[in-house]
């Protein structure tokens, strides 16, 4: 009987509790988001145009070349477009790497705007040829239109803008762009140690990373500006294992592939790393709930209640969503015997992992060393850099970002969300402590897709938007 008597009393306990988040559920007004680029046809055609010439020059970067030359054929080009900004502002080239001054009416808070003129290799078919800079479809085609000389353009064209005005910003204006941000190379690194030299401790950057994404969840749609407050850090490992070799019509046991095999089920197939919710991905989540459907917006504005369930599931509904509340590690790479009847002396697996604040870089590597010293296997990091310190997302900063996107995008709600990639900006975080990732531009799924991949491209009706995000931005200050 009393066993019964507790039963009912855990019930009626859930019972109320699921009421309680139904009744504050149906409490939250229904949200829509409304916002889509409606610009000036010929403005936006203009700054195709420009986004164009800057996709025609190739800017492939590839590790540790002196590609120098290269990228000063694409600052003629930037010169040629921007005359003015050419003409009026500070120029600073360094390896490649470009840092733009532009002199405010104070200097206590510098703005720094940034964004890489690098890109990836283009391989494959495309439906465009990738440096064409085609323009059809509504679209600017061709690698680095998303990936992100739309970003360059925008905030390039922002300030030449401002000067045809004869404007004179609150406070000083930096234009930031490296030419090695895709390979994770040192340009920028020289950018900031030139702005240390001079002193300079920006108040604000603005990098890539972030941006207007089109249905950021499944079931949630519209434009929303999801804008990045922190990166997760990340490492390549590589794990080797070795044996005396011999033919392989005679295996001995625990061969050095099956011990990599063995390894890698067991990071696979097991909960490696401790998954907790950040308070910037809760915050993501109450934002979106308005805009959600009733069953997603019962669990996301209510946390309280769903967040041990939404841990479990995460992973399972999408990738993305689940890189934001762990720690994660993929493997890339294998390498073992250059024949089939040869037992391998040697053979390894890499990896790459993305480290999550609440159990960062070193904690991180220690949990995978053991695994791997079990398999008796050597674990070797190549490279390796934590997460970077989150941006304030109730700090004055993070509120005036947010409240340029909400007069640049009516409509459009604005976000925090976590960075799972790596970008330029994280070099940043040793001089300023507000570094957001976000590009104002729209990304829909096609975009997503194009990045690093095929077919890049960007709808040009989002640009002048992105202008006058910069614009506004600047005069924020």
């Amino acid at each position: 009987m009393i066993i019964l008597w507790i039963l009912l009393g855990i019930i009626g306990l859930v019972l109320i509790l699921l009421l309680t988040a139904v009744i504050r559920t149906l409490l939250i007004p229904n949200r829509k988001s409304t916002y889509q680029p409606d610009p000036d046809p010929e403005r936006a055609m203009d700054y195709a145009r420009k986004l164009s010439a800057m996709v025609r020059c190739e800017t492939v970067s590839v590790p540790d070349e002196d590609q120098r030359e290269k990228f000063l054929a694409f600052h003629k080009v930037l010169a040629d477009l921007f005359p003015l900004v050419h003409e009026k502002l500070e120029k600073t080239e360094i390896d490649g790497n470009l840092l733009y001054y532009w002199k405010g009416k104070k200097s206590e808070r510098p703005l720094v705007l940034m964004s890489h003129q690098d890109v990836v290799p283009a391989e494959g078919v495309w439906e465009h040829e990738p440096f064409s800079g085609d323009i059809g479809d509504g679209k600017v085609w061709g690698r680095g239109a998303s990936d992100t000389k739309c970003s360059v353009m925008a905030f390039f064209q922002a300030v030449e803008e401002l000067l045809a005005e004869g404007y004179a910003p609150p406070q000083d204006v930096y234009l930031s762009s490296s030419c090695t941000e895709e390979w994770g190379g040192p340009g920028c690194t020289k950018i900031v140690e030139e702005l240390k030299k001079r002193g300079v401790k920006p108040y604000l950057v603005c990098d890539e990373g972030g941006g207007i994404i089109a249905e950021p969840i499944a079931g949630i749609s519209g434009n929303f500006a999801m804008v990045g407050v922190f990166e997760k850090g990340k490492a390549d490992v590589k794990f080797t294992a070795t044996s005396e070799g011999g033919h392989a019509s005679a295996p001995k046991a625990h061969s050095p592939v099956a011990r990599l095999a063995a390894f890698v089920n067991e990071v696979e197939t097991h909960p490696v790393f401790r998954r907790k919710m950040p308070k910037e991905v809760a915050a993501m989540f109450e934002t979106l709930a308005p805009y959600a459907g009733f069953p997603l917006k019962l669990v996301f504005s209510n946390l309280w209640l769903f967040r041990p369930v939404l841990l479990k599931v995460l992973p399972l509904i999408s990738a993305q969503a689940g890189a934001m509340i762990r720690t994660t590690i993929a493997f890339t790479m294998m390498s073992g015997s250059d024949a089939c009847n040869v037992m391998p002396q040697e053979a390894s697996v890499s990896a790459n992992m993305r480290f999550i604040p609440h159990q960062g870089m070193e904690e991180s590597l220690n949990i995978i060393r053991r695994i791997a010293e079990k398999h008796d296997l050597r674990m070797e990091v190549l490279s390796a850099n934590d997460f970077t310190e989150p941006v304030d997302i109730h700090g004055e900063a993070f509120r005036t970002v947010q409240r340029v996107i909400g007069e640049t995008f009516p409509g459009c709600a604005g976000s925090p969300y976590v960075m799972t990639g790596a970008t330029d900006s994280r070099f940043f975080q040793e001089i300023c402590d507000n570094v957001v990732r976000f590009a104002p531009v729209i990304y829909g799924p096609e975009q997503m897709k194009g990045m690093h991949g095929l077919n890049e491209n960007i709808e040009y009706s989002c640009l002048p938007g992105a202008v006058d995000f910069y614009r506004n931005l600047i005069r924020a200050m």
